[in-house]
């Protein structure tokens, strides 16, 4: 057994943290989480063998959306105006040069940093599957597997959501340059290749993405999606991040991209929408009424210029909410977290929009559900014994109380992080991987 003293834990259906409790775990689960009462310092004896855990205990974040390459692009797209198409043609570039080897070394430096971050778990987006020119490699889930030998390294668990990606745009025109190492072919060629890749590992599970309906056609997503709910998956999928992408689906279909997911049963409670910045009415209806849940990722909207999304809109009608980095403009789910509510500020001129708890939630027990870990992201007795700490002496959480840290903490004020009962972070250090080094390596290798 191993037991931690929280000064402060966020408990589930609290909306505010609770001072002094004992957390214990065995063989990666939670046994007990005891509040301590009486406001003092703990009772002798009562916790001597615990490790003390000084700040905010939160439950393991999870991050539901991650392009792992994308972290290569930090700092280098911001030349000029440009937009996300620009952007893109930069993406493409790096896409070109990643092999197996180096994909593995990137990744496993990007997911060490959302391990400082205090992330437990990410989902990764994953469409990057075969060689230049997109000739298959001789293990056609090469890719697929240097991203799960990365997350082992990186210590959090990974969902590894398979992107079936097979056209270049609405109407179907076929994959060009670098888009051709994303492509299977066809959908039922796609459901072959993921249907190989069987990970024993216990840090790994399968998911199913659509790309976008930019990149399959409209008669296959219903395999997709099929075979998502056949293996009993999640799913997710790129919906209305741009409003090009609403104009050209709705020239060549005559609907919406989520009114035409909808009419091919792709939307329900095992999918996932991310980024929906751009959804009609209706749309946020369809999402709602189907228990859609939407995955936000505002650092990413900002930095490409996307758009602010009706985040309130979309949970009041019955979407659950998640977070992810998506693209790692930034890697820190605080950030993300705030930015929900700090967002639709922006696009109402109204504040209190989204309260702490739910924000709290977000980043963990809903994230987690997306990902297919409904065992995680609560401090609760025998859910995963995930635990991150948040500091509440620094320079940003210096007199903060511990329900305001979601609105005053970054990811450089987490000092501890248990993932699974085993200690991945402490003292603000990886305690495998060294990431500055890792990271400045890895993309100088890619880009060199």
């Amino acid at each position: 057994m191993t037991r931690w003293l929280a000064e402060y834990a966020w408990l589930p259906d609290h909306a505010e943290p609770t001072a002094d409790v004992l957390i214990e775990a065995t063989d990666g689960r939670l046994t007990a989480v005891t509040p301590l009462t009486g406001g003092g310092p703990p009772a002798a004896g009562v916790a001597v063998d615990a490790t003390r855990l000084p700040g905010l205990t939160l439950p393991g974040l999870a991050n539901a959306h991650s392009h792992a390459f994308h972290r290569a692009l930090r700092g280098r797209t911001h030349a000029g105006r440009g937009d996300f198409w620009s952007w893109r043609d930069l993406m493409y570039a790096v896409a070109a040069r990643l092999d197996p080897d180096s994909y593995l070394a990137l990744a496993r430096a990007a997911y060490a940093e959302m391990a400082l971050a205090g992330i437990t778990c990410v989902g990764e987006f994953h469409y990057l599957h075969h060689g230049p020119g997109g000739t298959p490699y001789d293990d056609p889930n090469a890719m697929s597997a240097a991203l799960v030998e990365a997350a082992a390294h990186a210590g959090i668990r990974l969902t590894l959501l398979d992107a079936a990606y097979l056209t270049g745009s609405v109407d179907g025109a076929e994959l060009v340059g670098p888009q051709r190492r994303f492509g299977d072919g066809d959908a039922l060629r796609w459901a072959e290749r993921v249907d190989a890749f069987r990970p024993a590992d216990g840090h790994v599970r399968r998911g199913a993405a659509i790309h976008s309906v930019r990149a399959v056609p409209a008669g296959q997503l219903a395999t997709v999606a099929g075979w998502a709910d056949r293996h009993g998956l999640p799913l997710h999928v790129h919906l209305s991040e741009q409003p090009a992408e609403n104009d050209a689906c709705r020239a060549v279909h005559g609907r919406t991209p989520t009114r035409l997911l909808a009419d091919h049963g792709v939307l329900g409670r095992h999918t996932t929408a991310v980024h929906a910045t751009h959804p009609t009415a209706a749309d946020v209806t369809l999402l709602g009424d189907s228990g859609t849940g939407v995955c936000l990722c505002p650092t990413t909207e900002r930095d490409l210029a996307d758009g602010i999304g009706p985040a309130r809109r979309i949970a009041e009608a019955g979407s659950p909410i998640s977070l992810g980095s998506d693209s790692h403009a930034v890697v820190d789910l605080f950030e993300e977290a705030r930015a929900v509510e700090l967002d639709e500020r922006l696009r109402t001129r109204k504040r209190g929009h989204f309260g702490a708890a739910e924000l709290l939630a977000a980043a963990t027990v809903t994230g987690h559900a997306a990902l297919g870990w409904g065992d995680a992201g609560r401090l609760a007795v025998g859910d995963r014994a995930d635990l991150v700490t948040v500091r509440l002496d620094s320079a940003r959480t210096a007199g903060v109380p511990p329900v305001g840290v979601f609105f005053a903490a970054t990811a450089a004020d987490v000092t501890q992080v248990v993932v699974d009962g085993r200690t991945v972070v402490a003292d603000g250090r990886h305690l495998t991987v060294d990431v500055p080094t890792e990271l400045r390596d890895a993309i100088a290798a890619v880009l060199s």
